[in-house]
């Protein structure tokens, strides 16, 4: 009698059927199943918008973290999950749900851009997934890394991994936060030896991380090619033939080391080039309203 309560309260409450997503929970049902039984407990209490902010930011929303850390959830579960608490925010009166002022895509934006602070679940999933890809990347020489080279990238370059056939889990997770990775890595120039102009981000600017096609033909491949080996600094006269105006003045403004040090990756959205997911989640709405 219980569950059948428990069903109608699910289908009137939330305004979807109970078994949504039946299809694709498979091994993560737990998780839609305990976030359903947390907010159901805090339905029967009368709750202030503060209270319910602090238990869905603290409980109902830090539930799936581990999981999503780790692997990459269905999108049914994910949009089954931002439901529930949808629901929950709004409330219900005389067993309907109440209607939602507010869209959901205004509610997870940070406070200081007008939103509350919730997280999308997909959303925050694909960033803690870039997480693992940046930790793959900066540290190729640990166990996971080198297994995982072995076995799905032996002839390549991380960054240059594919899916491949019959990937793992865990393997189309990495793929999936090294996608969201490549948005937002950035090369920083040291001797510019291993660093191509053309197909790596190395540019300091919002938006267009990497130059503009140049017209001329035998441009330069390399950034080393355009720092003077004499002064160690930017050969202008090769600037100004080979890249328009607005990427000229960008490299002209990069930095160059006199001791050498070789070029390596940082995060672009962080001032320390530490990847954070905070920054990457930020990065992925920004993506998603244009």
């Amino acid at each position: 009698m219980l569950n059948v309560q428990n069903e109608s309260l699910n289908e009137k409450y939330l305004g979807m059927p109970s078994d949504v997503g039946a299809s694709t929970n498979g091994a993560f049902k737990y998780l839609k199943d305990r976030i359903w039984k947390r907010v159901q407990g805090w339905m029967e209490n009368c709750l202030s918008a503060g209270w319910k902010e602090v238990l869905i930011k603290a409980a109902a929303q830090a539930i799936p973290t581990y999981s999503m850390s780790c692997f990459k959830l269905p999108r049914g579960l994910c949009e089954h999950i931002n439901t529930i608490i949808r629901g929950f925010w709004w409330g219900n009166k005389d067993g309907k749900r109440k209607s939602c002022w507010v869209a959901w895509e205004e509610m997870i934006k940070p406070k200081q851009w007008g939103g509350l602070g919730f997280r999308d679940i997909e959303l925050f999933n694909l960033a803690l997934l870039a997480r693992q890809a940046w930790r793959i990347l900066n540290e190729p020489n640990s166990l996971s890394a080198r297994v995982l080279k072995a076995v799905y990238h032996p002839s390549v370059e991380f960054l240059e991994a594919e899916l491949g056939t019959g990937p793992s889990r865990v393997w189309r997770a990495i793929i999936e936060g090294k996608e969201v990775l490549a948005q937002g890595i950035i090369r920083r120039i040291g001797t510019g030896e291993t660093t191509n102009i053309w197909s790596m981000n190395w540019l300091p600017r919002d938006g267009q991380l990497r130059p503009f096609r140049t017209p001329c033909p035998n441009a330069p491949q390399w950034v080393h090619e355009l720092i003077d080996p004499i002064t160690l600094s930017w050969d202008q006269q090769k600037l100004q033939e080979y890249f328009y105006p607005m990427d000229a003045e960008v490299i002209s403004s990069i930095p160059l080391t006199t001791r050498r040090q070789e070029d390596f990756w940082a995060w672009h959205y962080e001032r320390t080039g530490v990847f954070s997911v905070r920054s990457a989640y930020r990065l992925l709405i920004l993506k998603k309203e244009k």
